[in-house]
């Protein structure tokens, strides 16, 4: 049984406005579920209505094999960490890790024992006698965590705790979460619309757009695999190119071709794309997947075009070339060692064995 699922979840706020549809989704005890999204699609919406929140207006809610629709939140055996931490500023650190314990009349023994455990646990042993105004961001961040821990909960429940941090500090705390969930063997479901931390910490991922879920699978499988154009183009930095061109066919091989940009398509992919002979249709690929030609390993006239070199953004052991041939803009990520002068013509290979194309109408993958 899994530890939570939703079942045909729906939810309709006044106005006739549905932030949420027919929401469908299994998560399993110990795995680290990601909710991930632009602003608006849906994400917070779900973990509230699985915290007890936001009311469902249809559909069940399940936690461990129990249905919860009209249980209060407190009853539901979860805890949140919040985007602000909402730590009490009066209190010591202990004192607000201690005090949804103390609510449910712990003993002090026990309260002492679970508080010091997850003061040991996040690095917070010097810090118990401080006040929020006396710690750091990031030493907030672990207090709010500590007073989820805590309660031993069913489900952990993280809507954007990371978005009030720097840069550097987001990328500390991503690890110190994950190795937490791996020591506490917790089950964890986290909202973030940062698809760089959704593809580093989540086992699974749900990519959601306009309150639908899009696709829900592990990274590697997103990043590899999206079933549509909007998954190729939210997972992934930079985002995957997208060019809109015609299949054609020259004896007996098919090219996808759009002004000078013209490659040939992997063998692979030919019985797939033979419907869209002379129509439109949208190919991407990925900026890694697009090298200079003096150090690719396999060119051909086949799979190589020619560009120019518009912007240049060096990112340290890469380079990040922004590109233009014809009305065709993209972006290749290449090795550090490839520095072009601004509106240096380049050519190019393509890997067309990491090629997508996508229906233009649906936006649905072809493969």
């Amino acid at each position: 049984m899994p530890q939570v699922s939703l079942v045909n979840v729906n939810k309709i706020y006044s106005g006739n406005v549905q932030a949420a549809f027919d929401v469908n989704l299994s998560i399993e005890k110990r795995e680290f579920m990601v909710l991930v999204g632009p602003s608006g699609c849906g994400k917070t919406t779900i973990l509230r209505m699985i915290a007890g929140l936001e009311d469902i207006s249809s559909g069940r809610v399940y936690i461990a094999d129990k249905i919860v629709n009209d249980m209060p939140p407190k009853d539901r055996d979860i805890a949140m960490v919040f985007q602000n931490y909402a730590l009490y500023p009066h209190m010591t650190v202990f004192e607000n890790m201690a005090f949804a314990l103390k609510l449910r009349k712990y003993p002090k023994e026990e309260i002492m024992a679970r508080v010091n455990e997850a003061a040991e646990i996040l690095g917070l042993k010097n810090l118990l006698e401080r006040k929020p105004k006396e710690l750091s961001g990031g030493q907030r961040q672990r207090v709010a965590l500590g007073r989820a821990i805590v309660r031993k909960p069913a489900v952990f429940l993280f809507d954007e705790p990371l978005s009030n941090l720097d840069a550097k500090l987001r990328v500390q705390m991503r690890t110190e979460i994950k190795k937490l969930h791996q020591r506490l063997q917790a089950t964890i479901v986290y909202v973030t619309h940062d698809q760089t931390e959704a593809l580093t910490m989540g086992d699974r991922i749900v990519v959601l757009k306009d309150g639908l879920i899009q696709q829900v699978a592990d990274p590697n499988t997103l990043y590899e695999r999206p079933v549509n154009k909007f998954v190729a183009s939210f997972i992934g930095s930079p985002p995957m190119n997208f060019l809109t061109g015609q299949i054609t066919r020259t004896d007996k091989r098919f090219y996808f071709h759009n002004g000078p940009f013209k490659v040939k398509i992997s063998e692979a992919m030919n019985g797939k794309v033979a419907p869209y002979e002379n129509r439109e249709i949208i190919f991407g690929i990925r900026s890694e997947d697009i090298y200079d030609k003096l150090f690719a390993s396999e060119a051909s006239p086949d799979n190589t075009v020619r560009a120019t070199c518009e912007v240049i953004e060096p990112m340290g052991a890469e380079v990040y070339l922004y590109l233009r041939a014809g009305d065709n803009s993209f972006i290749a990520r290449v090795s550090g060692n490839v520095r072009p002068g601004v509106n240096q013509d380049l050519d190019l290979v393509i890997d067309m064995g990491q090629a997508h194309f996508f229906d233009p109408e649906t936006e649905k993958a072809i493969n």
